[in-house]
């Protein structure tokens, strides 16, 4: 296997151990190993993984050297909302509630808000799960029992320690 030579097999190794990144150091080491002239078949019975993906790691870094080494974003599904999308929703969650509304809002009333703004249906769960990574929490009240009496729990705190 040609290594192009970007970098030597000791700077390679001192990149390896200086690396943070587990997934990074491990394609280092690839190409380390076989810079050191160990043929596909040897890298990849001590490594555990397939000749093609150790071809591949070895190409890339012929291409483009450390930067080849380094994670790409993936190519998953694109977000439902764009930015602006987003930040309009970030605008109609800090309004809070307005007139006609529940006393709190719900995500089945974002959900609304979502699919009449923007024209785009999203389930309850990806509604939630977009709020979290927008960094909003949905909150529960603390329950009481309708029984409660709130003198008696009063006077239960100032007598205990």
């Amino acid at each position: 296997m040609k290594v192009v030579e970007h970098h030597s097999a000791d700077q390679l190794q001192m990149l390896f151990r200086r690396e943070p990144e587990a997934r990074v150091a491990k394609r280092i080491w690839i190409v380390w190993q076989a810079r050191l002239g160990k043929s596909e078949p040897e890298i990849t019975a001590s490594i555990g993984l397939s000749r093609r993906t150790v071809q591949t790691w070895v190409e890339r870094y012929n291409a483009e050297g450390l930067a080849g080494l380094q994670s790409r974003p993936g190519r998953g599904r694109k977000p439902i909302l764009s930015l602006t999308e987003r930040q309009q929703l970030i605008q109609r969650v800090e309004a809070g509630s307005q007139e006609g509304d529940a006393c709190s809002l719900r995500g089945v009333d974002f959900q609304k808000f979502i699919e009449g703004q923007f024209g785009k249906v999203m389930s309850l769960s990806a509604v939630y799960e977009l709020l979290h990574e927008l960094g909003y929490e949905w909150l529960v009240p603390r329950p009481r029992h309708r029984k409660s009496d709130p003198d008696a729990m009063a006077a239960f705190k100032k007598k205990s320690r």
